[in-house]
């Protein structure tokens, strides 16, 4: 596969995942908490020795106990993947040394930019709201996503120095 045909595989990829952000930001609230639930109740069942044996209401308090968590730890992880997917679409885009800081910077403005019209778009969901505090949770996450393709980027850049 040529190179140049790689940024369009990166476009795709970019857009399908933020079909995938707005379908569970589409989720009313019920249904968002219940997703949440599940795999809270998933993360206990690995990580709690017993969990199984537990009746199923202790299972439930300790699966909404770490609810919270587990829903911001979605925000950071979905918006990070987004942010890497954009740097990989900008890494053929934008070839000049130049604009080399720019493969990073359109990336995590693109996904901050995307979590904010998401937030908004919950406002007509059944049950959820705009938060502020999540669009930040989303940012911090495309900037965690951003650093670990620029690691990769700068580990890549010292191997070719040799």
């Amino acid at each position: 596969m040529k190179k140049s045909n790689l940024k369009y595989i990166f476009l795709i990829a970019a857009i399908i995942w933020m079909c995938v952000i707005f379908w569970f930001s589409a989720q009313p609230a019920v249904e968002s908490t219940q997703m949440s639930m599940t795999f809270g109740k998933k993360i206990c069942s690995i990580f709690v020795p017993g969990y199984s044996k537990f009746s199923d209401e202790k299972q439930y308090e300790m699966a909404k106990s770490i609810e919270f968590p587990v829903r911001k730890s979605a925000h950071a992880s979905e918006y990070a993947l987004l942010a890497m997917l954009w740097c990989g679409y900008f890494k053929y885009k934008l070839k000049k040394e130049k604009v080399i800081k720019l493969r990073f910077v359109f990336p995590w403005l693109i996904a901050t930019l995307y979590a904010a019209t998401d937030e908004f778009h919950q406002l007509f969901v059944p049950g959820r709201s705009c938060q502020l505090r999540d669009v930040m949770i989303d940012s911090v996450g495309a900037a965690a996503g951003v650093f670990i393709i620029y690691g990769i980027f700068l580990q890549q850049a010292a191997k070719n120095w040799d």
